[in-house]
């Protein structure tokens, strides 16, 4: 079968199973509402019964968040929640965490030096660099318009 881009995309459109995209965006709602529950449970946890300032108790649960998603990313079980949540789990930190641990835990029978050293940010480091750029220049563009 001989197509030309234009053919072949039109019969891929067509052929392509459709989304449920308001069922998708109920679970990666309700799973990503559950993590901050989780977070804002831990808050209260650590402010009330460890008596903690607001500050450290927040710190502590980034940390906590963090911990629990390279966790079950470690034993399999993060990338199963995520086939059912989507973007529920990539927003909160625990997203994150699992986009730097899981290269490295793939990359770990090549060595610590050219397979989890050299792999790890292969998700996480684009993240990093467009936000860091982005972010130096919105800075700088708030710093002109300030000087109006």
């Amino acid at each position: 079968m001989d197509l030309d881009k234009k053919t072949y995309k039109k019969y891929a459109k067509a052929h392509a199973p459709r989304s449920p995209i308001l069922k998708n965006c109920t679970k990666a709602f309700l799973i990503g509402g559950t993590i901050c529950l989780i977070g804002q449970g831990l808050l209260d946890v650590y402010t009330r019964l460890c008596n903690l300032e607001k500050e450290d108790a927040s710190a502590l649960v980034s940390v906590t968040l963090i911990f629990a998603a390279i966790f079950l990313t470690a034993i399999g079980v993060f990338d199963r929640i995520a086939k059912h949540a989507g973007a529920g789990t990539l927003v909160p930190i625990t997203g994150f965490a699992n986009a730097v641990a899981s290269p490295a835990i793939d990359a770990h029978s090549e060595g610590l030096i050219l397979g989890v050293g050299a792999k790890i940010f292969t998700v996480a480091g684009p993240v990093l660099l467009y936000g860091t750029l982005a972010g130096a220049f919105y800075g700088v563009i708030y710093w002109i318009l300030k000087l109006f």
